[in-house]
């Protein structure tokens, strides 16, 4: 039985928490929120189940080595000393990312490459050969953080980010990433047992996330490679278990995902995108003006929204968030409606005061996820109904 050892899970700003919970659900042991990241322990089939079912976590890695550096010469023996070709073998290829919070160094170029001649210096002392560096599509990803004088050393067990599940190859002009959008469903608590609008769908994105968490679908179902395949120790055989342990949760859920987009192309993006996730018969994509919709059953409806915010898609904001408020209030009765936007200005106009706002980043863009209650009756019989 493997022994557990430490493990860093990388997320988006403000979702720490959300990820701790998953962790904590999963199985993990010492769990502790950093900024934009969650230690934790487990064992190896933990690593494994981490990748393949965490929905708000970027990365996952593993830490192998921690020493304090002074000057370069420091840094080239903190990483020659690391048995390297223990972890990965001379064939397969390998890159670096550094991230720099220290005066030490000028910039993080110079420390990578340094780190990467010692890296290729000592598979050539044990091996007589050095592996490749692939920048792009590295075999193995290894990564470098240096704050102040402490460098931590860390394999990249995911490679490619966590939020590139692999059904989404169609995109349009300005997609939500993945990891967001779960990580604000989560925000929302969003439940299985509300049907769930997104009025303007674009990718279909939310609506793919949604119907994953209701059916306890793992996020990674469609994605075929992870950078820890590429480790020395990689079991095959342990991964198919744990794969197949996750698989076997899957449920059925009763709820609608439904979704809108004005625009023909991204209705086909959609729609290919809901087809790469097998969820057809969850999810109905819709060429439709949200703006001149309504409600389509009278129980409670859950709305999701990422509209324009003027950035790359040009839009009058006074104009459209006061549409926006305006068909809210006038045909979604019994409505949550869960809106990201970072159109401030825009957002003055909607019309509705918010009862939740939480601080979000979509890409660099600072945003707010903003939560409208829309009651079936008036605010005031709402609250005289529950006294």
């Amino acid at each position: 039985m493997s022994k557990n050892f430490p493990m860093m899970a990388k997320t988006l700003f403000g979702f720490e928490p959300l990820l701790a919970k998953e962790l904590r659900a999963l199985g993990a042991q010492n769990i502790s929120e950093g900024i934009r990241q969650v230690s934790f322990e487990g064992d190896t089939g933990f690593l494994y189940k981490a990748n393949f079912c965490l929905r708000t976590a970027l990365k996952v890695l593993k830490p192998i080595a921690k020493s304090r550096v002074r000057n370069q010469q420091d840094l080239y023996r903190a990483v020659y000393d690391i048995a390297w070709p223990s972890f990965f073998e001379v064939e397969k290829s390998f890159a670096l990312d550094t991230t720099m919070f220290s005066d030490l160094f000028n910039n993080s170029l110079f420390v990578t490459q340094k780190a990467k001649d010692a890296i290729v210096d000592r598979f050539r002392r044990e091996v007589g050969r050095r592996p490749d560096v692939d920048t792009r599509n590295a075999d193995v990803r290894i990564q470098l953080h240096l704050r102040d004088d402490v460098l931590t050393v860390s394999l990249d067990s995911s490679g490619g980010s966590l939020h590139r599940r692999g059904y989404r190859q169609q995109t349009n002009l300005a997609p939500i990433n993945e990891v967001l959008a779960a990580g604000l469903l989560k925000h929302s608590e969003y439940s299985e047992h509300f049907d769930l609008l997104d009025p303007m769908c674009g990718s279909g994105t939310f609506l793919i996330e949604a119907a994953m968490m209701a059916c306890n679908i793992p996020p990674a179902i469609n994605r075929n490679s992870f950078a820890f395949m590429n480790w020395r120790d990689f079991d095959a055989e342990l991964w198919e278990v744990i794969r197949e342990a996750a698989l076997n949760k899957i449920r059925d859920c009763s709820a609608s995902f439904v979704g809108y987009d004005k625009a023909p192309s991204a209705v086909a993006k959609a729609k290919e995108n809901v087809k790469r996730a097998n969820l057809e018969e969850y999810i109905r994509i819709e060429q439709r003006d949200f703006f001149k919709t309504q409600k389509e059953k009278s129980g409670k409806l859950q709305l999701v929204c990422n509209p324009p915010y003027g950035e790359r898609l040009q839009i009058d904001g006074e104009e459209f968030y006061g549409k926006l408020g305006d068909t809210l209030k006038r045909s979604y009765p019994g409505t949550d409606a869960w809106v990201i936007s970072s159109h401030f200005e825009g957002l003055k106009h909607v019309g509705l005061r918010p009862s939740r706002k939480i601080k979000v980043f979509n890409g660099s863009l600072e945003a707010r996820w903003l939560k409208y209650e829309m009651y079936a009756g008036s605010k005031k019989a709402k609250k005289q109904n529950r006294t």
